[in-house]
């Protein structure tokens, strides 16, 4: 009995991790979801909400044949998003590919950016989440912005 006892728990933590993982990363699904919804109701609270402390906003451009790596203020992009403005700000996902260990999570992300229903440009996000006491939360996000080769 001891002998099958081992063999059997084996083959189930596998199937337990899987579902763990599973519920996990639907959970990092809803954290970047509710960033971008935060974005389309020009609410910077519901945006705030999502993110980690000392959380970085980056993105990677060409200007004058260099490429480059910016950083965004987090207080000037919150700001952005709730001050009204002219049009509706759509970033449309899909997600890639969702990693998870522990504490840890990562999510691969194409985007299409829309100002009410006008295309303004394309690229991939890169997410890095980290899971406090209070749910999984964005630490990182950088991405790409072009205007051709757009899925």
């Amino acid at each position: 009995m001891k002998r099958l006892l081992l063999p059997c728990l084996l083959l189930a933590a596998p199937a337990a991790f899987a579902q763990t993982s599973s519920a996990e990363a639907e959970a990092v699904k809803q954290t970047i979801n509710r960033f971008f919804e935060g974005m389309r109701r020009t609410d910077s609270a519901l945006v705030r909400s999502t993110l980690a402390p000392k959380a970085i906003l980056q993105t990677i451009s060409t200007r004058g044949g260099q490429v480059q790596v910016q950083s965004e203020n987090i207080g000037a992009f919150l700001k952005a998003i709730g001050t009204p403005h002219p049009g509706v700000y759509d970033e449309r996902i899909r997600f890639e590919q969702v990693l998870v260990d522990a504490q840890l999570a990562s999510a691969w992300t194409p985007y299409q950016f829309f100002v009410d229903n006008k295309f303004s440009h394309c690229g991939y996000n890169s997410f890095q989440l980290v899971k406090l006491n209070q749910g999984w939360r964005i630490a990182y996000i950088i991405d790409t912005r072009r205007k051709d080769q757009c899925q």
